[in-house]
């Protein structure tokens, strides 16, 4: 069987994803994914950009689905997406094409009672509790903590101020990351993703907010301390057995001291 799998989102989202899109897979196994989180991919035989496939402008007005496109998605016995299901110009074109293709929810709702990676896999009839795995080696370790002090949204990050504090009061060396568009003096940047993940995992500790980057080093099994504000906890917090979880509603409420003597427990464990 071909399968192809569309999952559009940001990197924490296709991360809790994984053990769902792993448990699709078939003979063959192509996977559409933001440009970002290709490096992150492991399982399938194919993996490429959603952006590169054309398909963002399938069904939009006017636009027919392109033809290159149209054979592309033909050649498939199975297409499953999460891409597309809130917009049903886009479905009703896949359709009337002849098509066939599952659609399934992007996001659980809010009022979901359970986390996220087990949502996303009681969509396909996957099994849940799974934890997400990504499989990247890591550099060569130093004595180090990594903070990457920012996510996707203001009211989700420690201010940079307390960070900064933290710093200062740890009993080791500090290295500071940040993504391409994140302002931050001094900060460590990586354009892959993959490169990035195997830099943080030859640090001692990971230190960050609710983010796709936070999701990334839970995946990888680092020492992680997540911590967390207006989120839910049951439905994003990262799964990982190396994952320590802070949490405050609001964030700024999160004391340096608390976050300290998690540092602490962690760095003085084995």
């Amino acid at each position: 069987m071909r399968r192809l799998l569309i999952r559009p989102g940001a990197i924490g989202d296709c991360i809790l994803s994984l053990p769902a899109l792993e448990y699709l897979k078939a003979e063959y196994t192509e996977l559409w994914v933001p440009s970002r989180v290709i490096p992150l991919i492991g399982f399938a035989d194919t993996v490429q950009a959603i952006a590169s496939t054309g398909i963002d402008l399938a069904g939009i007005g006017d636009l027919a689905i392109p033809v290159a496109l149209m054979r592309k998605l033909r050649g498939f016995d199975s297409i499953v997406s999460w891409y597309g299901t809130n917009r049903p110009e886009f479905r009703g074109a896949l359709l009337s094409a002849g098509v066939p293709c599952e659609f399934y929810s992007a996001l659980p709702p809010t009022d979901y009672a359970g986390h996220a990676t087990d949502f996303f896999a009681q969509q396909v009839g996957a099994p849940t509790g799974r934890i997400p795995r990504i499989e990247i080696a890591p550099s060569a370790p130093r004595p180090a903590i990594v903070i990457h002090p920012f996510s996707g949204g203001r009211r989700k990050n420690w201010p940079l101020h307390s960070y900064r504090e933290l710093a200062s009061r740890v009993s080791c060396d500090v290295d500071w990351t940040a993504g391409p568009e994140e302002d931050l003096l001094g900060a460590k940047r990586f354009a892959n993703l993959a490169d990035l993940a195997a830099w943080i995992g030859g640090a001692r500790l990971y230190i960050g907010n609710d983010s796709g980057i936070t999701h990334l080093t839970a995946a990888m099994g680092v020492r992680t301390i997540a911590l967390f504000g207006p989120s839910s906890l049951e439905i994003w917090a990262p799964r990982g057995h190396n994952v320590t979880l802070l949490h405050a509603d609001p964030i700024e409420e999160l004391d340096v001291q608390t976050v300290l003597s998690a540092v602490n427990r962690l760095l003085d464990s084995p």
